[in-house]
């Protein structure tokens, strides 16, 4: 009989190795940070219980912001506010939280306007991106990559891509700062500083994509510009 559970456990270990080596990267961080944010919020019930507050608060906090029930701006540890890139287009705005890498968006025309992505079914939204300009596809394509890697099976085959349209113009200085998320004037060390990490989550090797890495690029050398 021991050797039959020894077989059932190892046969059991066999099948989770290989559906992790199949997983698509994303979905397994994804999985991983709720997995933390649900224990941090165990954790931080149990913390409140003894009536250790002082902990329990920012820890639950924290595990709020990683299950995703704290909206744009989440707070972290010691109250500080996450930093987070705007990228506007005609149809969506987007928000990126540097920290937490979570990308939100909001729909600015059209008869969806003023809902929340996240509260849109992927099929729908992929459905828009046919009959809109380029960068609002090209944002949208990379909201879609976040949170269904498998939407393009809704999408007409040449709606699945999209690039900056030339009628955009040269990028101003308020734009730039919105996508980098920082304050005007700030110094060239922190336009460097903040584009390294946005590249480091957003970079089309690491899961990223052309579009938004092209855009933050473009961003730091704007700024830099006006500090040479």
């Amino acid at each position: 009989m021991t050797v039959l559970f020894g077989l059932i456990a190892l046969g059991l270990l066999l099948w989770m190795a290989n559906k992790y080596l199949k997983a698509d990267p994303r979905k397994l961080a994804a999985m991983a940070k709720l997995g933390v944010g649900v224990a941090m919020l165990g954790f931080a019930a149990f913390l409140a219980v003894r009536g250790q507050f002082a902990l329990a608060v920012p820890l639950a906090l924290a595990g709020l912001g990683l299950v995703g029930w704290v909206p744009y701006g989440a707070i972290g540890w010691g109250g500080r506010k996450e930093p987070v890139s705007r990228v506007r287009s005609a149809l969506v705005e987007m928000e990126f939280g540097h920290d937490s890498g979570t990308m939100r968006g909001v729909i600015l025309a059209g008869p969806h306007v003023g809902k929340q992505l996240d509260a849109i079914g992927v099929e729908t939204l992929a459905g828009l991106l046919g009959g809109i300009d380029e960068d609002s596809r090209a944002l949208l394509a990379a909201y879609l990559d976040r949170r269904d890697t498998g939407w393009r099976k809704y999408a007409k085959a040449d709606a699945a891509t999209g690039r900056r349209s030339a009628a955009s113009g040269p990028m101003t200085e308020q734009e730039a700062y919105q996508i980098l998320g920082l304050e005007a004037g700030a110094s060239a060390e922190d336009i460097a500083r903040v584009h390294r990490t946005l590249m480091k989550r957003l970079h089309p090797d690491l899961g990223g994509t052309n579009y938004l890495a092209a855009r933050i690029n473009e961003a730091k050398d704007t700024l830099l510009r006006h500090h040479r």
